[in-house]
């Protein structure tokens, strides 16, 4: 399909995003088969699914790539970025919430509102995506289309809005009846392909009376002209109602509710029709806006195929089969096969080799690619997740995604001399691919430290190592990424670093003041020198000696963060000052400093949440103690459960998984995700340094 075939307004690229295991896969694969995209059915419990291609992901059932996959609906071209759910993967989540238009954001009838949903929902808004919303696993025991609504409106502050009534319960659940249509849709076949449309069945009449008038004043209510009309009796077309509840949800004012079951192939096209009716197309999304990369003066671009080609890389991935593939967002103009753009973010030139539509593990070759579209590149030597590619000419920088810290860490050896290469271009490609994923060498041990988002996340990449790069390697144990700070200021350090040796000496003078930042903030460093006391090329030194220092700090030789260090004064030699003789002075100027700050350890906490059968909510909340957690809530879930909210430090939650299912005989189920680094107890920091 090249441009001319769909007019911009018959695009849509949406994400499907939820809480793990809600049926978000499932989901997105039923889309694909009513789409005609596949034949078959994919199953992600038969390891048959289409966007799960990775053999980890058929293995484990979970998406860990997000991957674009085009179809078609009624005329409509449709991108769908598959996201994982796993909160170790934040970072694939958030990178694909700052590419997508609108979002499907897929329930448990059985669950409602999990944690990860809130995780998800809360960076939704963050990029402000307009979302439906889909009640799946309908036909399961406990299933509740009304309790799921309230759970979005109570746990996640929307104004959810109900557009069907489930047709039979649990598993008699058959279909639903559209509240606007005023139809029952029943899916009597096994593939659900052939919706039946018929009248609402005589039992829920009176039901759908109701919900269908409490819907039409939910819709009147966002429009001031269809209140007046609303209220002053006149008939009100389906169109007026759709369009009014579009323009709702583009504005992020509402949140039409679905139901169905994935599954059994029960209300899917139905989903892939509100898609159509309620999500923006490229052109109803504000025009993006970014910087001149020299001028940083604020510039916007609007989705035309015709304006200077702006366009997003949104990710990595190397493929066996073709190599380093780039994911793209093309926001304006047009980009081609064969041409050159400058990347606005590394300042360098990028060559397209072949321009890709992908179709989760297959590809067509396309000439171009326009504004609005979703495609990838093959070629592209030096882009990363997050950079820009722009016309040379009309250069701009858009905004680039930012990822959390790694918390954990742990020690990789490759077992064979013959692994020891392959190891590291594998970890490179890797850490290319995953933004979140980082490797260094330890300077002391010489060992190669590789730190991520859990231990799952790291249980992944290694495993890919071995599958997809055949490397063998021994693994550590799970490390903590322990950070430093200093708790009050040191106003004044004042160190000379001067040395004589024959021929020139060394001069370098530096006056630093230190200051502890809100947690959160990192490292910040400002220089206020006046009158030259410190000439300007050797100030960028300074700051060279200040980062190096507070990578290994002064309590026990973690990363500091979370102060501020500025430059306030200096002095220098004509002949025998350099950059190495700043850089130095800055180092032991710290290095003198840092001590006087009252400095402390700190260790990343961790949000946890346990979902647990009522009768093992003593025995969840023993472990929660003696693992140093503080039980922030508990709340009740459907079918005698409680869900119990705590912070827990990183450290205490290795081989907690293990334990929840001895105690729980398997039924209880926890996430986690880092939340913020606070101080460590006397009692680790003892342990920490050995005493």
């Amino acid at each position: 399909m090249t441009k001319q075939d769909y007019p911009l307004e018959q695009y849509r690229n949406i994400g499907i995003i939820a809480h793990i295991d809600a049926g978000k896969t499932t989901t997105t694969e039923r889309i694909l088969f009513y789409t005609g995209r596949t034949y078959r059915l994919g199953s992600v419990d038969d390891g048959t699914t289409v966007t799960d291609w990775m053999e980890q992901e058929r293995e484990r059932g979970i998406t860990i790539v997000s991957a674009a996959v085009t179809a078609f609906w009624k005329d409509h071209k449709i991108n769908i970025i598959d996201t994982p759910g796993h909160i170790d993967f934040t970072a694939e989540v958030q990178r694909s919430l700052r590419v997508l238009d609108g979002g499907i954001v897929v329930f448990d009838a059985v669950q409602g509102v999990e944690p990860q949903s809130e995780t998800v929902w809360r960076q939704a808004n963050l990029y402000g995506v307009p979302r439906i919303c889909f009640a799946n696993k309908m036909d399961r025991v406990g299933a509740s289309y009304d309790q799921t609504i309230q759970s979005i409106h109570d746990r996640l502050g929307s104004n959810p809005l109900a557009m069907q009534v489930p047709i039979g319960r649990e598993d008699t659940f058959s279909g639903v009846g559209d509240l606007l249509t005023e139809q029952a849709i029943i899916f009597e076949d096994e593939l659900g392909s052939e919706p039946h449309y018929d009248a609402i069945p005589s039992q829920l009449v009176e039901i759908v009376k109701v919900k269908r008038a409490e819907l039409i004043e939910r819709i009147v209510e966002l429009d001031d002209e269809m209140t007046m009309k609303f209220l002053e009796g006149e008939p009100l077309t389906l169109e007026e109602l759709k369009a009014t509840l579009r323009k709702g949800v583009l504005d992020n004012k509402i949140a039409p509710v679905f139901c169905g079951s994935s599954l059994k192939n029960k209300g899917v096209q139905l989903l892939l029709d509100a898609v159509v009716d309620y999500l923006p197309s490229p052109l109803e999304v504000p025009d993006v806006i970014g910087m001149h990369p020299k001028t940083e003066e604020t510039l916007t671009r609007s989705p035309e195929p015709d304006a200077p080609m702006s366009a997003l890389v949104f990710k990595i991935v190397t493929d066996p089969y073709v190599g380093r593939l780039a994911y793209i967002r093309i926001y304006s103009g047009t980009l081609k096969k064969g041409s050159t753009y400058l990347n606005a973010t590394q300042s360098s030139k990028e060559r397209v080799g072949r321009l890709l539509r992908m179709y989760a593990d297959r590809r067509d070759d396309v000439e171009e690619i326009s504004a609005g579209d979703i495609g990838a590149i093959l070629g592209l030597k030096q882009s990363y997740t997050g950079d820009t590619l722009s016309d040379p000419s009309n250069p701009i920088l858009l905004e680039n995604i930012s990822f959390p810290e790694p918390v954990i860490s742990v020690a990789i050896e490759p077992k064979t001399v013959a692994d020891q290469d392959k190891m590291g271009i594998a970890l490179q490609k890797l850490a290319e691919e995953d933004p979140t994923f980082k490797v260094r060498q330890d300077e002391e041990t010489g060992q190669t430290i590789i730190s991520g988002m859990g231990e799952l996340h790291l249980d992944i990449l290694v495993d890919r190592m071995l599958r997809e790069f055949k490397v063998q390697a021994n693994v550590g144990n799970p490390r903590v990424a322990y950070h430093e700070t200093i708790t009050r200021t040191v106003p004044e350090v004042d160190y000379k670093f001067v040395k004589q040796t024959g021929g020139h000496g060394q001069y370098g003078h530096v006056v630093l003041r230190l200051e502890p930042l809100e947690s959160g903030s990192g490292f910040v460093f400002e220089e206020q020198i006046r009158g030259g006391s410190v000439p300007r090329e050797y100030i960028p030194a300074v700051e060279k000696g200040v980062l190096e220092a507070v990578e290994s700090g002064v309590v026990s030789g973690y990363p500091m963060t979370d102060l501020k260090v500025t430059l306030l004064d200096g002095s220098f030699h004509e002949v025998d000052s350099s950059d190495m003789a700043f850089r130095m002075a800055a180092i032991f100027a710290f290095r003198e400093g840092a001590p006087r700050g009252k400095p402390v350890l700190l260790e990343p906490i961790m949000k946890v949440e346990v979902v647990v059968p009522e009768d093992h909510t003593g025995e969840v909340l023993g472990q929660i103690n003696t693992r140093h957690g503080n039980v922030m809530g508990m709340d009740v879930r459907p079918g005698n459960a409680q869900a119990i909210s705590a912070e827990v430090p990183l450290a205490e939650m290795f081989g907690y998984a293990t334990e929840l299912r001895s105690a729980t005989k398997g039924r209880g189920v926890f996430t986690m995700e880092f939340d913020h680094y606070a101080p460590v107890s006397e009692a680790v920091k003892k342990k920490l340094l050995g005493l």
